[in-house]
């Protein structure tokens, strides 16, 4: 999708085609593999499916793999992303490949599960207030119902 596209809004769920439409990370970096539920300046939830395959279980830590904290609230800045992504598509303004949402400050982090190979994450968030370029959100991260992790976070839009 490129700013050139029209501004249409994919169908739910989006898959992981749709996903690097809107967002730059690639492996092994992407760590959404569906969103299911959006709506527009509000909130997203996405997916995460964690297999022993993800490269950060190999050292975090061999023979107790744990997913790291730090890359749970990435793939909540992820989704936070997505969530931009898709609110100006449904506003029809198209997407500017030359602009990036950069992750620019973290607080409240809370962590009080750990995320397994075999989990499946749930991602949660929120738009709680947008100023200029910057957006603040509200997230949590959830597995089979139970809260993992939470934080919230600012992000910034710059040039690529």
């Amino acid at each position: 999708m490129s700013s050139t596209d029209t501004c249409i809004v994919p169908a739910l769920p989006l898959g992981i085609a749709e996903i690097q439409a809107l967002l730059p990370h690639r492996y092994p970096f992407l760590l959404i593999d569906r969103v299911v539920e959006f709506e527009p300046e509000t909130r997203v939830l996405a997916y995460k499916n964690l297999t022993i395959n993800e490269p950060f279980f190999q050292g975090h830590f061999p023979g107790h793999p744990v997913m790291p904290g730090v890359l749970v609230v990435e793939a909540l800045a992820q989704a936070g992303g997505v969530l931009d992504q898709m609110t100006k598509l449904s506003k029809g303004i198209g997407l500017n490949p030359e602009k990036l949402f950069y992750l620019v400050k973290i607080e409240n982090a809370r962590f009080s599960k750990l995320v397994l190979p075999g989990d499946r994450l749930e991602l949660e968030v929120s738009l709680k207030r947008r100023l200029r370029n910057m957006a603040l959100y509200a997230g949590v991260a959830c597995i089979d119902g139970r809260e993992a992790a939470r934080a919230e976070f600012l992000c910034a839009e710059s040039k690529a």
